[in-house]
């Protein structure tokens, strides 16, 4: 009885099924029993196990089944003085950590980055994008990061990434010279550049970066306004054409306000034309004196523009009423990403005050109706 009693405080099998997808780290449950000498350890794809006495980093162990005796622990057979053939149970903190890749992290910039462009000058940019990261070194991971943390997840280390991520963003951005309109056709060296200047200062922690992506980069909306009307007159090209055209289109549609502003003054232009052309055969000219016209009303105030993030790629902008419209339809949802002037950069809709537009769209039908 008394041998049954103690042989039950030795553990024998030690090992680690993980259905989490985000913890990095795990500490085997050894609940103060001492661990036997000869006990297997199964250790499975994409994990490694951390041997840590007496608070001390002693053996590491990859993927394979083992049997815990002097041929493979050499660190703990010298911790222990094992190596005159001593064979009892021992007592150590067995660590399992989670060397797979762990996917789809976000970042993105909090605040603009101030840059120089060569067309531009100074401009504002923001970005954002995902990164994947995994255990490179699991001692190292170990000791400079989770240190006796039972349970590590990737969230307790993203945010440190983050940071780092930022720092070399804004350093190679501001570097590298690329003009600001062919960011978009180069963010794959960009990428690349940036995962280099990354990876000494993510190997002390014991990671790497397998993947980095940078999905947007994005200008101020006011530069973006500027960049649209320069588009704009160089798919006119004629300008006088496009004033002619215009004034044309004005005169076609009255019913707007800036149709029918834009028809009475093509209207006058061409009377004024005729008039010139006809010379003395033609009516009699008017008096100079006419009453100039009144001044058109103050513009009103410009609508708030929205920016929506989807597939990697910004589209819009667009203004309530539009995205009331893809509300309706479904293609705005409560999850999707909207950012505006002004605004600490990309948010969930519902946390914006375009919340309220959802306030007019029922929820879901109960199952079953």
């Amino acid at each position: 009885m008394v041998f049954d009693f103690l042989k039950g405080e030795f553990i024998d099998v030690i090992s680690w099924l993980d259905d989490t997808r985000d913890t990095m780290v795990w500490r085997f449950e050894r609940r103060g029993n001492a661990i036997k000498y000869g006990a297997k350890l199964t250790v499975r794809e994409g994990q490694a196990a951390v041997f840590v006495h007496e608070g001390q980093l002693a053996d590491i162990f990859g993927p394979g089944l083992y049997m815990l005796e002097t041929n493979n622990m050499p660190i703990m057979t010298t911790l222990q003085h094992w190596d005159h053939g001593f064979d009892s149970p021992f007592k150590s903190e067995v660590y399992f950590v989670n060397t797979t890749r762990f996917n789809d992290n976000k970042w993105g910039t909090k605040n603009p980055i101030m840059c120089r462009d060569p067309e531009f000058g100074p401009v504002r940019i923001r970005a954002f994008g995902t990164y994947s990261m995994r255990v490179a070194d699991p001692g190292v991971f170990l000791r400079e990061i989770v240190g006796t943390d039972g349970e590590f997840t990737a969230d307790e280390i993203s945010h440190q990434i983050r940071n780092v991520i930022l720092q070399e963003f804004s350093q190679v951005i501001a570097k590298s010279g690329i003009p600001v309109l062919d960011m978009a056709a180069n963010t794959g060296d960009l990428g690349r550049i940036i995962t280099t200047a990354i990876a000494p200062k993510i190997a002390d922690y014991g990671l790497s970066l397998p993947e980095f992506y940078i999905e947007n980069v994005s200008l101020p909306e006011e530069v973006e306004k500027v960049l649209d009307k320069r588009t704009s007159i160089g798919i006119a090209g004629d300008l006088n054409k496009y004033m002619q055209f215009n004034a044309a289109e004005g005169m076609a549609n009255p019913a707007s306000g800036a149709g029918a502003m834009m028809g009475a003054g093509m209207a006058a232009g061409m009377g004024a034309a005729m008039a010139q052309a006809a010379g003395p055969w033609g009516a009699a000219p008017q008096p100079a004196t006419a009453a100039a016209p009144p001044p058109p009303p103050p513009p009103p105030p410009a609508a708030t523009a929205w920016h929506v993030a989807e597939n990697g790629a910004t589209k819009g902008p667009f203004d309530e009423a539009a995205l009331a419209q893809m509300v309706a339809s479904g293609s705005l949802s409560r999850a999707s990403m909207v950012w505006t002037a002004g605004q600490d950069g990309w948010k969930m809709v519902t946390e914006t005050a375009l919340k309220r537009l959802f306030d007019m769209v029922p929820p879901p039908p109960p199952p079953g109706l």
